[in-house]
């Protein structure tokens, strides 16, 4: 006979009396309403079923009738005793007015921050239990160990780590982009896609707090974790020593060899000198050249790809009197991840009054050291010129050796 397929309503079986309800949203364009999900988003819930019952976190409000239906039916009439809030952003906790009106006797546990977050984003009040960097909470035969990781990425940020299972429940710390149906655990998973999807998501979301999160890291290290169940993204049961690896290489901006060419360009002028640069840059011998247009491209993988390498080159026209303004955008996200130890190289152009060139200057200027300018620096007026693009191709070249020289 054969075997029943599940209903995509069931939990998915974790660990001993562990269990994941979350969601998935294919729906959603825009993360944040910023960026991108090609492959969907996963809002991850879990249940632990000991003496007491536990909800780690819940999920984004418009995707509540999956979730509601999991934590029923895996309840089957039992009282739902503990909801850990670990994070209170709204993707995270969306449900929980709604939960606390079905399970009115349900405790609410946090920290400090948490209370008065759920109050003005809720007006959830009362049946809340505090606790503490280093707390417990007792579930019977087993205990919840909680760890504060504030700023990584909102002040009241903690995860919770069940000590019978060595399970970490780390929130936002090892989340990535993507839904995970049809791959909840990374050895089911298409690992390539996954890591991009997580360093994504990290140097987005998290990324202006590496400083957190390395302070993060070395609580996690001390814990004996055999299992990662982040709120986003697969859980890692095969490789958590790994994908923790990752995370500090991440987190300390660790880059490699490589160069983003990133333009904005009205007539095709500056994509020209662009296409120059980054002719040269591979002339020389290194790879990857990763060119973007900004006017086209979602600012989330410019940004992972700047991360993750050690060169960027930015050509810009002026518009209006002041950079154009998908590179404007730009160089104002790129100042807020706070990025260091890598090389720059600028490229403006202009017709009649130069000021492209000069704001992307005072962005270096502002870094006070984290971008390293690489010469020539160029500034072309109107279209470029054979000799415009003979300094393109050297500024290709001096940016080649840059990036190897480290």
């Amino acid at each position: 006979m054969a075997r029943a397929i599940c209903d995509t309503r069931d939990a998915v079986k974790v660990a001993d009396s562990v269990f994941w309800i979350g969601v998935c949203d294919r729906e959603t364009d825009k993360f944040e309403g910023m960026w991108d999900l090609p492959h969907g988003m996963a809002y991850n819930s879990y249940l632990i079923k000991a003496e007491k019952t536990v909800l780690i976190d819940t999920v984004k409000g418009a995707y509540m009738d999956g979730f509601f239906s999991r934590l029923n039916r895996l309840l089957d009439g039992l009282p739902l005793d503990y909801a850990v809030i670990n994070h209170v952003e709204p993707d995270h906790s969306g449900a929980l007015a709604l939960l606390r009106r079905l399970y009115p006797e349900v405790k609410l546990v946090g920290n400090a921050k948490t209370a008065e977050m759920l109050k003005n984003f809720y007006g959830v009040e009362g049946g809340f239990v505090e606790v503490k960097e280093g707390g417990t909470l007792d579930l019977g035969g087993r205990r919840l160990v909680f760890v504060t990781v504030p700023m990584v990425h909102w002040p009241e940020s903690m995860v919770s780590y069940d000590e019978t299972n060595g399970i970490l429940f780390s929130n936002d710390i090892f989340g990535g982009f993507g839904a995970v149906e049809g791959g909840i655990f990374d050895d089911e998973a298409d690992l390539n896609l996954v890591t991009e999807e997580m360093m994504r998501y990290y140097v987005n979301i998290v990324g202006r707090f590496s400083r957190q999160a390395l302070k993060a890291l070395e609580k996690v290290r001390k814990l004996n974790v055999s299992m990662i169940c982040p709120a986003h993204g697969p859980i890692w049961r095969s490789c958590p020593g790994h994908v923790i690896d990752i995370y500090e290489k991440w987190s300390r901006q660790e880059t490699e060899e490589g160069v983003v060419v990133v333009y904005g360009s009205m007539y095709g002028n500056t994509k020209t000198a662009s296409d120059a640069i980054a002719r040269s840059i591979a002339q020389a011998g290194v790879k990857p050249v990763r060119v973007y247009d900004a006017s086209r491209s979602n600012m989330s993988f410019i940004t992972t790809d700047v991360w993750k390498y050690r060169g960027l080159v930015l050509s810009c026209c002026t518009y209006n009197m002041e950079a154009f303004p998908p590179i404007a955008a730009l160089l104002r996200l790129l100042e807020n991840k706070n990025m260091t130890g890598r090389r720059i190289g600028l490229c403006g152009t202009y017709s009649w009054a130069s000021a492209a060139l000069k704001e992307m200057q005072a962005f270096v200027e502002r870094s006070k050291g984290g971008w390293k300018l690489v010469d020539p620096t160029i500034d072309i007026k109107s279209r470029p010129s054979c000799d415009d693009l003979e300094m393109c191709g050297q500024l290709g070249k001096n940016m080649a050796a840059a990036v190897r020289d480290i």
